[in-house]
């Protein structure tokens, strides 16, 4: 079930979706997809690793190995608490809301660097949003 405060981010208007379907996207996403896909695992990291590649966008990966591969070929890559930081800094989002979302995240075995209800407390400790 997706709550109020993820659809918040999902819905966000800062947020773009892009479907690339064109020939450089898919060539980039099958080279990916023979270095990263195991099992069925890591598609969406590959999808993710070609945008920025053919796009020039920078992307969010979170995953060690395909993060190596984007700083590797010089992507742009950030991760996803960093990026949340970042828009709580901004205003666009609240503190309530990343809470919100992380613990979601965590429910859904999303691996993150502090347990349900950790967020705030971890982000303080790392410098990414001010203490209130």
């Amino acid at each position: 079930m997706i709550t109020p405060a993820l659809h918040q981010v999902l819905d966000a208007g800062w947020i773009s979706v892009d479907r690339s379907n064109d020939i450089g996207f898919m060539i980039a996403f099958a080279a990916y997809e023979q270095r990263l896909v195991a099992d069925g695992r890591n598609r969406g990291e590959c999808g993710v690793l070609a945008l920025g590649k053919t796009r020039g966008f920078e992307i969010v990966l979170d995953d060690s190995v395909p993060r190596t591969i984007a700083e590797e070929e010089g992507i742009r890559v950030t991760a996803t608490l960093p990026l949340l930081c970042s828009a709580i800094r901004e205003g666009q989002l609240t503190v309530p809301m990343v809470e919100a979302l992380a613990d979601d995240l965590i429910s859904g075995e999303y691996f993150l660097p502090f347990g349900s209800g950790g967020f705030r407390r971890w982000a303080q400790e790392e410098g990414l949003i001010e203490y209130e």
